[in-house]
């Protein structure tokens, strides 16, 4: 693909337009998914897709992050409009569902994949209200436009201006409506503290980085991989896709930190200890796949079995 446009849509974020090299049809995704940049050579990221321009465009927006791993900074120095960039997916674990009310919770870059979810919502007739925290207003991306085109539907908490985004307040009462919040580890982990009372399934959460706990020290196991025939045993100290990878498994990676969802795998026979930020609790709780590149086999379950 190429950046066909390039804009600035708040300060230190950047909206890049991806048109395909050829000009075929991009395939169609449904709000909530996200799409692999390579930004460097055998470097990846995930970035959520915003919306499908009026050419049928591709649209991500990126923040530039100081701290972070060197994607962003290679994203805003080096994307210019021509540039040509590998792109894969789409990809959607956060998906929306336009039967049922909803309840939308952004932070910051959080944003993107909301704003893709409000559009649907619009085009559905789903009924919606937007609650979109940010340090600085000119620090949130689309947020002039969203109050413009929804002023009784969007509640802004900008710490300079507004007190904090009351999340217990807000999810005190269980609604027939769905909550998805995308943001800081901080804010998903409060919305989820706050709507546990709430009915099973009722809150989805999106996650740009990996869990607190991904590196955590574990126990070797065994892992049968039956597509291959191969049994292998799983240091202490290294991951199961690694070790899967030198046995000759061929497995679809990306991220390697458990955010991205493209290793998920089947789990034949055994107990897995869930380390990644794609998985519904419920889903982790049923035991029916996991994503090998940060999840283990549980305490206590000396072996697993995959469709591998």
């Amino acid at each position: 693909m190429r950046v066909a446009a390039r804009r600035t849509v708040a300060t230190d974020v950047v909206a890049l337009d991806l048109a395909p090299l050829d000009d075929p049809a991009l395939p169609d995704w449904e709000p909530g998914a996200h799409v692999d940049l390579e930004v460097a050579p055998g470097t990846e990221r995930q970035y959520s897709l915003v919306g499908t321009t009026p050419e049928g465009h591709w649209r991500i927006a990126v923040l530039r992050e100081p701290d972070g791993r060197g994607g962003s900074a290679a994203v805003h120095d080096g994307l210019t409009v021509g540039t040509e960039v590998a792109v894969a997916g789409p990809r959607n674990h956060f998906g929306f569902d336009p039967s049922r009310p909803a309840v939308f919770v952004a932070g910051g870059i959080g944003i993107t994949p909301i704003a893709a979810m409000i559009a649907a919502a619009e085009r559905a007739g789903t009924p919606w209200e937007l609650h979109y925290a940010g340090r600085t207003r000119d620090r949130m991306a689309f947020v002039d436009d969203l109050v413009a085109a929804h002023p009784d539907r969007v509640a802004l908490a900008v710490a300079d201006e507004h007190p904090r985004l009351d999340v217990v307040g807000l999810l005190a009462e269980p609604r027939d409506a769905v909550v998805y919040c995308c943001g800081p580890r901080g804010l998903m982990d409060a919305v989820e503290a706050a709507a546990a009372h709430w009915p099973a399934g009722s809150v989805r959460v999106e996650r740009f980085e990996p869990a607190a706990d991904v590196d955590a020290p574990g126990e070797p196991f065994e892992v049968e991989l039956a597509v291959t025939g191969v049994t292998v045993t799983v240091p202490a100290d290294r991951t199961l896709l690694e070790v899967a990878e030198e046995a000759g498994a061929f497995v679809l990676s990306s991220c390697r930190e458990g955010t991205c969802g493209t290793c998920e795998t089947p789990v034949l026979e055994g107990a897995v200890e869930h380390r990644d930020t794609v998985l519904s609790p419920e889903e982790q709780a049923d035991d029916r796949s996991m994503m090998v590149c940060v999840s283990r086999a549980r305490r206590g379950c000396p072996r697993l079995v995959l469709e591998l």
